[in-house]
């Protein structure tokens, strides 16, 4: 009993140990993983993370005691379940993600197996003598005899995705040397901060942040404007419209400032300010012609004297 108890202890300091000086941590999924994957695993996190394992009754009871001291803990607790484990890490999440994922191995197809993506035999030529034909019709696999061999002559969705693997086709498989599914660790959620979030949540740009948030401002400012209530994002847009009421009323009235006075006298001359236009736009026109052809001559006196070395 003695030696379970110290057991517990060293646990319990060491994730305690861990969770004080990580920030983040990936809850990860090791269905499958075998243990030199772990090992590989590992190693390929040196210097970048920490992988702790641990049964989940004893993970839970651990983090109820710390959550008197931090309760921002208690938000790990609903992910505690399954086969977990935790990986702990203070560089950036996207690297470590993408190294947790990176492992994955190639496994035959055991009887009884959830399969995690859909079984497809191609077609083509087995190899295999043709008196194990019934062996494919039985499974309801296309085949032909070609050459003293069975030819399986169109692609075949075996399995489906969820479905569990049977004796047959788990047979059949293994007899093509078709190793179908890969396994390695998955991540459950991300733990950063005090906060958990889908790993999903970590491809999100900077880009898509900020059209979301331009969105979300341009939607309080509307609202806002349709209840007149003011906000943050809706006060530029009632100076601007409540000085085009006062424009608009300047306009039709006597009362005038200096400002408004050119506008008036715009709405009132309008032939004046169309003709001065071009006159406007060519002498702009002008002014960059000249500046451009100062810069080509510019060049071409900087050549120091020794252009004509080389003519």
């Amino acid at each position: 009993m003695g030696g379970k108890s110290a057991n517990k202890a060293g646990y319990f300091d060491k994730l305690k140990g861990l969770l004080e000086e990580y920030k983040s941590i990936f809850i990860v999924e090791v269905d499958n993983v075998s243990s030199q994957q772990m090992h590989e695993i590992r190693i390929a996190l040196r210097g970048e993370g920490v992988v702790l394992m641990g049964k989940n009754t004893m993970v839970r009871r651990a983090l109820k005691t710390f959550v008197t001291d931090a309760p921002e803990y208690e938000r790990l607790l609903p992910f505690i379940k399954g086969n977990v484990g935790f990986v702990f890490t203070n560089a950036d999440l996207k690297q470590v993600r993408d190294k947790i994922l990176a492992n994955k191995v190639a496994a035959p197809a055991r009887a009884g197996a959830v399969a995690p993506t859909d079984v497809w035999v191609p077609a083509g030529n087995t190899g295999m003598e043709p008196g194990k034909t019934s062996f494919f019709q039985a499974l309801g696999v296309p085949t032909k005899i070609a050459r003293g061999t069975i030819e399986i002559t169109t692609d075949l969705k075996l399995v489906e995705s969820g479905d569990k693997v049977g004796p047959s086709e788990a047979t059949l498989l293994n007899l093509l040397n078709i190793s179908p599914f890969t396994y390695g660790m998955g991540i459950a959620q991300v733990y950063d901060e005090g906060n958990t979030f889908p790993a999903s949540v970590l491809d999100i740009g900077e880009e898509q942040l900020l059209k979301v948030f331009s969105s979300a401002i341009t939607t309080i400012a509307c609202l806002s404007l349709a209840i007149n209530f003011p906000t943050l994002p809706s006060v530029i847009h009632s100076v601007v419209n409540s000085y085009k009421k006062v424009l608009a009323v300047a306009i039709e009235t006597d009362y005038s400032w200096p400002e408004i006075d050119e506008l008036k006298d715009r709405i009132a001359n309008p032939e004046a300010y169309a003709a001065a236009a071009p006159v406007a736009a060519a002498e702009e026109t002008a002014t960059e012609t000249k500046a451009e052809e100062a810069e080509e001559e510019e060049e071409s006196d900087s050549d120091g004297g020794f252009g004509g070395l080389f003519d």
